[in-house]
């Protein structure tokens, strides 16, 4: 049977200390530098805990992913997408909340770790609007930790010099498989870029 670590102690005993300037880099707030590489970020991924369970959910724009209202608050308008509301209902239940930022052409990443909260203010939407269109709700987060996360894990994947989708699965056949041809299939697949279009915001 394999081993399961369950207690700290034994876990950080199988590792050296962490890294000075891992620890050093860590800020409580939103920096001059760290807003720079923020707000070059048009792409992040927002998780979440709640009462049923953890949550990741890519979240995208075509401009700054979040914006920064103060060193301590960022705002994140809540697009259109499926309705699944997973990581929103997490927000009002639990709180709990992180961003990790990434930006093609670069091995870093920049996460933030803090507490969210949803308001649905018709100013603060106001404030997101892209054309006559509104976010539903908008995030806010009270941030409490800023900082670089070691750049490793991109350089091993390569993930920017890659195209790896050759042979995958298409969300067509998985929602036919999963469905049972109810939902998806090649048709789905052909016609959802220009479904997406105008449902984007």
């Amino acid at each position: 049977m394999t081993s399961r670590i369950k207690d700290i102690s034994a876990l950080e005993a199988l590792y050296p200390a962490a890294v000075p300037s891992s620890i050093r880099k860590v800020a409580d707030h939103v920096t001059p530098l760290y807003r720079r590489w923020i707000e070059g970020a048009r792409f992040c991924i927002l998780s979440t805990v709640g009462p049923e369970g953890v949550h990741g959910s890519p979240r995208g724009d075509d401009g700054p992913v979040v914006r920064i209202d103060s060193p301590h608050v960022l705002a994140m308008p809540d697009w259109r997408g499926n309705n699944r509301l997973d990581c929103l209902r997490d927000i009002v239940s639990d709180g709990r909340a992180a961003l990790l930022f990434m930006v093609p052409g670069t091995n870093t990443t920049v996460r933030v770790n803090g507490a969210a909260w949803l308001s649905d203010d018709a100013a603060l939407r106001q404030s997101f609007a892209k054309g006559d269109k509104l976010p539903t709700t908008v995030i806010l987060f009270d941030v409490r930790e800023v900082y670089t996360q070691c750049a490793k894990a991109l350089m091993r994947s390569d993930i920017w010099a890659r195209d790896d989708s050759a042979g995958l699965p298409t969300v067509g056949e998985i929602l036919s498989d999963m469905s049972g041809g109810v939902d998806g299939g090649a048709d789905y697949d052909r016609n959802y870029p220009e479904y997406a279009k105008p449902r984007m915001w």
